[in-house]
């Protein structure tokens, strides 16, 4: 079918007709919204590297989660600010932390909103790191029964899902057991499976208060020049009993969430991550480019790559578009 016959322009005339046959469409309910919980009461406080985001206390949730269910919007993932660090991170399973005791006030706000929870250790220990230090690195096998005690913690408060992000190897297998034998078998687990280690993670750890102190996370993130890798990864975390695989970061990764939907067919989340997001809002800003259709064009690309879920801070503002 060759030209003049075919005329591909055809179809593109009208916004109507481009919608009509459009491949890949998004939906509110393909987002997932990132939440900073922090301890305080009538805490609302803009990261400023995150235009639009905010460190929030639980009393401030209520409304937010109401808002964010009224958008379509089905999802959350919490991540908590603690107001006392140590070197092994004991707040992360303090069962009054402000994540389990965000869990139930949003819960109770908005029963319907899924809540899940980030499983890592990096917001929680005074240096930054996602386990327990030993000679100068992360403590693999040492880490895993705080990963543990902290998904065991957000069950217990009322997770919907615990997300481990930290990269311990064996993590998944071992939270899974932990659940089943705290009777929660039917809570799932979203697996941060290919979390490379990105230059994107910058305003996060702003937002997390989670900037190590010494080192960096290269020694249990993963290398970003790594393809098979991120397929070995992620066959281990289904081995070993993940719901749900991630991709972490998603735009410099989409032909990894490609490889991975179509080597294992489950599903499969990306995060569109903090440095993502803040590229385009400060390009925006400076008037560079048209921050709304950069943003769905970033996100349709995100799902046309073979996400089934999008872990985004702009889900409020693309789930309004969408909806007009």
């Amino acid at each position: 079918m060759n030209f003049p016959i075919y005329r591909p322009r055809r179809l593109r005339k009208t916004e109507t007709l481009r919608r009509m046959v459009r491949e890949t469409t998004l939906s509110p309910a393909d987002f997932i919204l990132p939440l900073f919980v922090t301890c305080g009461k009538g805490v609302r406080k803009e990261i400023k590297s995150m235009p639009g985001q905010f460190q929030l206390s639980v009393d401030n949730l209520k409304k937010e989660a109401k808002e964010i269910r009224s958008l379509g919007i089905p999802s959350v993932i919490l991540f908590g600010i603690p107001e006392e660090k140590d070197d092994e991170g004991t707040s992360a399973f303090d069962p009054h932390g402000p994540v389990q005791e965000a869990i139930k006030a949003i819960k109770a706000a908005a029963p319907e909103l899924a809540v899940i929870t980030d499983v890592c250790m990096c917001e929680y220990t005074s240096h930054g790191h996602c386990g327990i230090i030993r000679e100068g690195d992360v403590d693999n096998d040492a880490t895993l029964e705080l990963l543990c005690r902290e998904a065991l913690s957000h069950a217990e408060a009322g997770a919907d899902m615990v997300a481990p992000s930290d990269m311990m190897d064996g993590r998944v297998g071992a939270i899974r057991d932990t659940l089943d034998e705290g009777g929660f078998s039917n809570v799932p687990i979203m697996a941060y499976s290919a979390k490379y280690a990105s230059a994107f993670y910058g305003p996060f750890r702003d937002a997390a208060e989670s900037t190590p102190l010494f080192g960096d996370r290269r020694s249990y993130q993963m290398d970003p020049g790594n393809t098979d890798e991120a397929l070995r990864e992620t066959a281990l975390d289904i081995e070993e009993g993940a719901d749900i695989v991630m991709v972490k970061p998603a735009l410099p990764y989409l032909d990894i969430i490609r490889r991975i939907k179509d080597e294992f067919g489950y599903p499969v989340a990306a995060y569109n991550v903090s440095g993502e997001y803040s590229m385009i809002k400060a390009a925006a800003a400076k008037g560079w480019l048209d921050g709304d259709r950069a943003m769905m064009e970033s996100l349709a690309s995100i799902k046309r790559a073979g996400a089934d879920l999008i872990l985004t801070y702009f889900a409020r503002d693309a789930a309004r578009l969408l909806g007009k």
